[in-house]
């Protein structure tokens, strides 16, 4: 490893952290005092939801552990061989997640993929708010002049 690689590899969860911290309070300050209303604040949440949903999606993408047999077991489910000989490519998905013990039981929790449907969603509301905020400033400053 070079000094670049070891020095990203240090340096970058604890920035990445700070980033997303820094979103939440900006976020939670903003809504508080109406900032909402200014364009420029719409670029906190979006960050807060992305954090939201890599920790949702790391949490259902890793939900079996290594060995998927031994996770079934330590829930009392049986382990299909068959069937995850058959449906090999359904674990390794970006989305839906799955990961089945067999035809009936999943590891991943039921709560993890509409969260990240509903976050999507949301990220998709940021940039329309942030559209309905620039539009409607522009209109106001128009009136003013």
């Amino acid at each position: 490893m070079n000094a670049v690689s070891a020095l990203a590899a240090i340096a970058l969860p604890p920035l990445v952290l700070a980033v997303f911290v820094l979103s939440a309070w900006k976020t939670a300050r903003g809504l508080a005092t109406r900032r909402w209303r200014q364009p420029g604040w719409w670029a906190y949440p979006p960050v807060v939801l992305l954090g939201i949903g890599c920790g949702v999606w790391f949490v259902g993408a890793f939900s079996g552990g290594l060995d998927v047999r031994e996770a079934c077991a330590a829930r009392g489910v049986p382990f299909d061989d068959a069937y995850r000989t058959e449906q090999w490519r359904e674990p390794s998905q970006w989305f839906p997640l799955h990961n089945k013990c067999n035809a009936d039981y999943d590891l991943v929790p039921a709560w993890v993929n509409p969260s990240l449907v509903a976050l999507a969603v949301l990220l998709v509301g940021c940039a329309a708010g942030a559209v309905a905020a620039a539009v409607i400033g522009r209109k106001q400053s128009e009136k003013h002049d």
